[in-house]
């Protein structure tokens, strides 16, 4: 992936000694905004983990076609053959209007490489994004034209991703504006570990945006569906939407690539 109309596409790697070994490809508006854009981490899938940090970190960028999305929605109107078939009209309509009342500012989106994490529990979720805080946040905000303020700063990701996004963000939420889970890979039972770590993190930072986005065929959606009926009956307030397409490519680089853009974009600008 190279350079496109919108995007210069940077590469950033982290030895042992300075925390790593990390990589990343980080994507930046060509025609930055002086006041600055926010930063948005976008978490691949396990697909990508499998693939090793060279390939992995090229997730989002190449594999879920990031890039093509970032072009597309600075020069709407979006097309079903951008949604890569999996929009209904009224989806696509919405979106389009969306763009047209509030135009995309632009995101530095920062595309780290995300090893095999173990789903069982948090704690190697938690390490890597300790590990993502300390070398590559910094990094991002002294090379790019990142905004340094916490409340401009998301965490994203889609399946494994979405579980790593989650854990992370609910983690360290005075570092977040926005956390979100895309299609997340989250285990059946229980679910009120959700609820206690999210219940905690809007202790500390009760201004958190929240979303959890699933789709019909995605074979997560159940479980997904019943942390977010947990998380209402708790009151927390987030978002839980429902769109359209399997878990697959096609939807990362269909309906997720979009979601990950826009939701982040909107919320990270209050």
């Amino acid at each position: 992936v190279s350079a496109t109309a919108t995007t210069r596409v940077l590469e950033w790697s982290a030895d042992a000694a300075e925390g790593g070994p990390l990589r990343a490809v980080v994507l930046v508006p060509k025609n930055p905004d002086p006041a600055g854009h926010p930063v948005l981490f976008a978490l691949h899938g396990r697909g990508e983990a499998l693939k090793g940090p060279a390939l992995g970190a090229w997730g989002w960028p190449r594999d879920y076609a990031l890039t093509r999305a970032l072009d597309r929605v600075a020069s709407p109107p979006l097309t079903a053959r951008d949604l890569e078939g999996l929009a209904s009209p009224a989806y696509l309509e919405a979106k389009n209007r969306r763009l047209a009342a509030r135009p995309y500012g632009g995101m530095v989106v920062v595309c780290p490489y995300v090893p095999d994490l173990d789903l069982r529990g948090d704690g190697e979720a938690r390490a890597y994004g300790a590990q993502l805080l300390a070398t590559l946040l910094p990094w991002v905000r002294a090379s790019t034209p990142a905004r340094s303020e916490p409340w401009a700063t998301g965490i994203d990701g889609v399946s494994l991703g979405g579980f790593a996004a989650l854990t992370i963000g609910l983690a360290y939420p005075t570092e977040f504006g926005a956390v979100s889970g895309l299609q997340p890979a989250l285990q059946s039972e229980p679910v009120s570990p959700w609820v206690e770590k999210a219940l905690a993190a809007r202790a500390r930072n009760p201004r958190l945006a929240l979303r959890l986005l699933t789709s019909d065929g995605d074979y997560f959606r159940g479980v997904v569906g019943r942390v977010s009926q947990a998380l209402r009956d708790a009151g927390v307030e987030h978002v839980h939407e429902v769109v359209r397409g399997p878990h697959d490519y096609v939807w990362n680089r269909g309906p997720g690539a979009y979601e990950l853009l826009l939701w982040n974009d909107e919320a990270l600008r209050g």
